[in-house]
């Protein structure tokens, strides 16, 4: 490690769904001081590259097709890897959020995010990381607050502008707890925004591979879109 700083930071990102997996290495490689070690679908592969690679954090997928997240983390720690995670999910379950916290994950991002969104969190990380190197004590109060709150403050995620994040939650527990798929008009009466306001949100979650659409066909005439959750 050299006087001008800690050097590059490892990532490790460990995701099952192929087009989610290369954004999210195209993210990282995109934020200075980071480079991804190894990008994996599944936990067996993981495990692999934390005994063949240096791997400082890993960007983790909760929902493997072979072991979930949690599993995975316990498994790394009785493994004796002390690489630090940030969990990347769609699950928004508070006892998954509260067991995760538990284990040690230092960040959880909410998917859909965008670039920013990860951009600060990895940045954070990176402070908290530059902080804490080489001391082995921290003289007040204060220094622990500074620490600790940087590396957990929640910056708000940057949607495209005239997005906002509860009415994004809302769209997409809508699209969750629908037994079919919804069209933008039936989208947007369910939470209370116009066709077009519900339209822009349904795309934004298509493109980000949480939400799928489809053409609905009522006999004669042009085909309706309908929007069906995928995450």
């Amino acid at each position: 490690m050299s006087d001008e700083g800690m050097g590059l930071l490892h990532v490790l990102v460990v995701e099952d769904e192929p087009i989610a997996a290369e954004a999210h290495t195209a993210y990282v490689e995109r934020v200075p001081g980071f480079t991804v070690a190894a990008t994996v679908g599944t936990s067996q592969a993981a495990m692999m590259a934390l005994q063949e690679r240096q791997v400082d954090v890993v960007l983790l997928d909760m929902n493997l097709p072979d072991r979930h997240g949690l599993e995975v983390i316990r498994a790394m720690r009785a493994g004796g890897h002390q690489a630090d995670v940030i969990a990347l999910t769609s699950a928004r379950d508070l006892e998954v959020v509260r067991a995760a916290v538990s284990l040690g994950v230092v960040q959880y991002v909410l998917k859909p995010f965008v670039f920013a969104t990860l951009r600060e969190r990895l940045l954070a990380y990176r402070a908290y990381r530059e902080q804490v190197q080489g001391a082995e004590q921290v003289g007040t109060q204060a220094e622990v607050d500074e620490v600790i709150g940087g590396l957990r403050s929640a910056a708000e995620a940057r949607l495209p502008k005239g997005m906002g994040e509860e009415l994004l939650a809302r769209v997409s527990r809508a699209l969750r707890e629908a037994d079919r798929g919804l069209s933008a008009s039936e989208l947007g009466e369910a939470v209370g925004v116009s066709r077009v306001t519900a339209r822009r949100y349904a795309e934004f979650l298509c493109e980000s591979r949480l939400a799928v659409r489809r053409s609905r066909y009522a006999g004669a005439g042009r085909p309706e879109v309908e929007y069906r959750w995928s995450g």
